[in-house]
């Protein structure tokens, strides 16, 4: 199966070296970050302002080789890409949930970003609490490792 993707806005960060970027932007809630969606697309940012977080998924266009199975960001301890939010995977799609802070046209003000400035942006769909909250849900492997700063050298 042949599929095509294309960016549908970029995203604007204070992020221009890989390592700077935070590991998730809930860690980082006052990172500002400006999303300009192209003007084609526009119309369909049309009662976005009316919810306060959003998720955007993009793609990782800086990411590195794809490894199945390494030491993650936040552990020594290798895991599968797909138990992982590691950026160097197959298809190379972000997602991250940030808060929707400000609408000026084609252009959206978030806070808690966490990608780095020039990322081609492929989708924006609205973060509903009432869909997308699961309160039992598990953190899985992450719940047994602290938060940390990005280890030199590793992706």
């Amino acid at each position: 199966m042949k599929m095509h993707v294309k960016p549908i806005g970029v995203i604007r960060t204070s992020f221009k070296q890989k390592e700077n970027t935070p590991i998730q932007g809930k860690q980082s809630p006052d990172s500002i970050g400006t999303i300009v969606v192209f003007k084609e697309y526009a119309p369909g940012l049309k009662d976005i302002e009316t919810f306060t977080h959003i998720y955007l998924l993009y793609y990782f266009h800086r990411a590195g080789d794809v490894v199945l199975v390494r030491p993650t960001f936040l552990d020594d301890t290798p895991h599968g890409v797909f138990a992982s939010r590691h950026p160097c995977r197959p298809n190379g799609i972000g997602l991250t949930i940030v808060a929707l802070k400000k609408r000026k046209g084609n252009t959206l003000i978030v806070s808690g970003i966490d990608v780095l400035d020039g990322t081609p942006l492929l989708d924006i769909k609205p973060y509903i609490p009432r869909f997308d909250c699961h309160r039992n849900a598990s953190n899985g492997w992450v719940s047994h490792v602290k938060n940390r700063r990005k280890p030199k050298g590793r992706e």
